[in-house]
């Protein structure tokens, strides 16, 4: 394992993304660990936002270094007062955790769940391998569906979406559009770790769908796209297609010898997602573990491999410039 260097993209004046990754630094394939595999060969990203005194930040990070960077950088603007948000508990999002140790931390009653459940596990290194995650802060704020809180003048939505991780949390902040997606969208393909839940990933990513969305931050996506000011509304219909192609033909005779290709051509095409070469040992995951799973089971009727409706509205741009912030209405946060 091999501390990576994190580059910092101020994306606009409350919203600052640290990315690590997809630079060379991880270990090679074969000798490399948790972090190397689910994070940096992939590239992972970090998001605050702050404004004034306070931030919220969006998980934090592969590890103890690189979350003591994120606050000593924002502690340098100023900040004081700093609010976790777990976007879901797998362990490249809560491994730096230790360092906001004084602060509180919330996330979905499911991620709290899981943390309590496997914290032993986490904290010995047993459950993912070494690296082990020392002092595994368990959520002190947790809800179960949708909770607003207020950063300053501006409101963020909290919102539980089950694509990727049942407990996945998204923060949309609905007076810029912007869409801080966690690991339920990313780019090319997403990484997918239940496929019993696929086909309420579908119905979930047809629920995103409905937001007024002008950018959106995947945590593992292009950092030439972050930086140049998110992904478009495309991302969200390449991933709901990917996960129903994966669906509709996992029955094939060839499906497991199918590339990554075959499954997001025309999303390629468009410019909605990007090919990366570490993403192909992540499509050959995911088929297996589809394959498996539904070998002997029905598929569900609503799984058409086509494009749906609200497509034809999708820009072929595939990045947007992220909108500087607006004061939000005051709305009452939940605590």
């Amino acid at each position: 394992m091999v501390n990576p260097q994190i580059r910092v993209f101020e994306l606009t004046p409350y919203l600052t993304c640290f990315y690590a990754g997809r630079d060379g630094t991880a270990a090679p394939r074969g000798v490399s660990d948790w972090r190397d595999e689910g994070a940096l060969h992939l590239g992972i990203g970090l998001f605050t936002i702050h404004l004034g005194s306070q931030a919220v930040v969006y998980d934090t990070f592969t590890g103890i270094e690189e979350a003591r960077f994120v606050r000593s950088y924002l502690e340098a603007k100023g900040v004081r007062n700093f609010t976790v948000v777990y976007s879901h508990w797998h362990l490249d999002h809560i491994a730096g955790s230790e360092v906001f140790a004084d602060c509180d931390f919330v996330a979905t009653a499911l991620t709290r769940d899981a943390l309590l459940k496997h914290k032993t596990a986490i904290e010995d290194g047993t459950l993912w391998g070494p690296p082990a995650i020392a002092n595994v802060r368990i959520p002190n704020v947790a809800f179960d569906d949708d909770v607003d809180i207020r950063i300053g003048d501006v409101d963020l939505q909290l919102r539980r979406y089950n694509i990727h991780s049942i407990d996945g949390c998204a923060i949309y902040i609905p007076a810029d559009g912007v869409l801080l997606a966690g690991d339920t969208l990313e780019d090319p393909i997403t990484y997918i770790i239940e496929p019993e839940h696929l086909p309420a990933h579908i119905t979930e990513l047809r629920r995103m769908q409905m937001l007024d969305i002008k950018a959106i931050f995947p945590n593992h996506g292009n950092p030439e796209v972050i930086a140049g000011g998110g992904y478009g509304r495309g991302l969200i219909e390449a991933t709901r297609l990917y996960v129903e192609r994966m669906l509709a033909r996992c029955k094939d005779a060839d499906y497991l010898e199918q590339p990554m290709e075959n499954f997001i051509g025309p999303e390629l095409a468009k410019g909605w997602v990007h090919a990366f070469e570490p993403y192909r040992d992540v499509h050959t995951a995911n088929q297996k573990l589809v394959a498996d799973y539904w070998k002997d089971k029905a598929l569900p009727d609503f799984v058409d491999d086509k494009p749906n409706d609200q497509s034809a509205g999708i820009s072929e741009q595939p990045n947007v410039k992220a909108p500087r912030p607006a004061k939000a209405k005051r709305r009452r946060a939940h605590r």
